[in-house]
């Protein structure tokens, strides 16, 4: 059971860097819609996977009760969306190193930096 939970939170750990990594590089070429993308439907996703109801709420805010009219007004929000989400991952447990044997040998260099 315990190793199903750890599982469980690497995996979500690993998830929100590969989706922190994602929005990042769209922000810095300015792929709107890939941001529209990620931010609606892949951070809920993680969001409800990993119990973060707040930011699952901020991406929902973010089109539906107030949509942006502009571009600029658009990267703000993702930016701050993207702020909030490195929040969760400075205080989310590190993958101990124990695990690292598990996971793919392309995905362990990553993770030892």
């Amino acid at each position: 059971m315990l190793r199903c939970t750890m599982n469980a939170s690497i995996s979500i750990r690993l998830g929100l860097e590969d989706l922190l990594a994602d929005l990042h590089h769209a922000r810095k070429h300015t792929e709107l819609g890939r941001l529209a993308l990620l931010a609606y439907c892949e951070v809920r996703g993680w969001a409800r996977q990993a119990g973060e109801a707040g930011i699952a709420e901020q991406s929902t805010n973010m089109f539906t009760t107030s949509p942006c009219v502009n571009k600029d007004e658009f990267l703000t929000k993702v930016d701050a969306l993207i702020a909030s989400l490195e929040q969760i991952l400075e205080t989310a447990p590190a993958v101990p190193r124990s695990f690292q044997t598990y996971l793919a040998p392309a995905a362990q260099p990553a993770l030892q930096s």
